[in-house]
């Protein structure tokens, strides 16, 4: 199970998420119906569907979470300081006749400086992450 960022999750909620799977597995192996599953582990019946087909595929260890999900930036450290100097120069440095950076204007200047492709989630997610 893939959960960004750790799901939002401390390593204490993190433990209980791993022994309710403990405990969802064992309860496949004795072939419980969903809806009792769903019901003592207060989970989602379409979770436990998901969390049988998994167990189903690989048993117990493919119940496991395969850590936080998303993938790794894009750019470099060293390319995230170099567009933090680069935004910092404003966009009439960069050939905009305003003042005001946008989204789809950071996604342009990083195609042009790195030719890496953001699409304006992802520079928002970008532009919030803490500084290299």
């Amino acid at each position: 199970m893939r959960h960004p960022a750790g799901g939002g999750m401390n390593a204490a909620a993190r433990a209980r998420r791993e022994e309710v799977l403990s405990q969802a597995a064992t309860m496949l192996e004795e072939s419980k119906p969903t809806t009792q599953i769903a019901s003592e582990l207060r989970g989602s019946e379409k979770s436990v569907r998901e969390w049988r087909r998994r167990w189903a595929a690989g048993g117990t260890n493919a119940l496991a979470s395969t850590g936080p999900g998303g993938s790794d930036c894009k750019l470099s450290p060293e390319q995230r300081k170099e567009l933090t100097r680069t935004l910092d120069e404003g966009p009439l440095a960069h050939g905009w006749e305003d003042a005001r950076w946008t989204l789809a204007r950071v996604a342009e200047v990083i195609e042009r400086r790195f030719a890496v492709g953001y699409t304006l989630r992802g520079v928002s997610y970008l532009l919030h992450l803490p500084e290299p």
